[in-house]
């Protein structure tokens, strides 16, 4: 495992030239100086948070942005890797292959849900929308008073900040892609 250090200083040096921005106008912005910002830079010194603090507050970045690893452009999520949630004594299945994250306002999963399956879930925060697209089978969808059933090829949009159900009222297993879509 890489030290944070070495992170940081990796993370700081890529910032400061994405930026286009020189040692110097980095100490300004966050008054360290010019000195520590360069020996930061070179992963000759280990900041103290308040320093990190300093640099992340100076540049308008997260603290996160100087201390976590950077994610790849590129992300191969497999599905042997991917545990899924249950409920309904196993018959509704969730697979989260993207979950939310301060970087993003969406989730992203697939469902299956065996015939007869059930799932009742609470509001979510207001403003969230759930986009679904049903690959296999048939799916009832309960918001608020109002039933909607969707097939196969045929998507769904609705928002989620009310209480919400699905149902597989189908003969066979309904398989779907779920996308939350979470307000700014």
């Amino acid at each position: 495992m890489q030290e944070i250090h070495l992170i940081i200083a990796k993370n700081l040096k890529a910032l400061r030239e994405t930026k286009k921005l020189s040692l110097e106008k980095v100490a300004e912005l966050t008054g360290v100086s010019k000195t520590m910002v360069g020996q930061i830079e070179r992963g000759e010194s280990a900041p103290t948070i308040t320093t990190i603090w300093k640099i992340a507050n100076g540049l308008k970045i997260s603290f996160t942005a100087l201390v976590n690893n950077p994610q790849p452009d590129t992300k191969i999520v497999l599905g042997s890797d991917i545990q899924p949630l249950s409920e309904d004594n196993g018959k509704y299945r969730v697979y989260p292959h993207f979950p939310f994250g301060d970087d993003k306002r969406f989730e992203v999963y697939s469902v299956e849900i065996e015939k007869g399956g059930f799932l009742s879930a609470d509001s979510h925060l207001e403003g969230t929308e759930e986009l679904l697209t049903i690959f296999d089978g048939e799916l009832t969808v309960r918001v608020n008073n109002d039933e909607h059933t969707v097939k196969s090829g045929d998507s769904i949009r609705f928002k989620a900040d009310r209480p919400h159900s699905y149902h597989n009222s189908g003969e066979t297993l309904t398989r779907l892609s779920m996308v939350l879509y979470y307000p700014t």
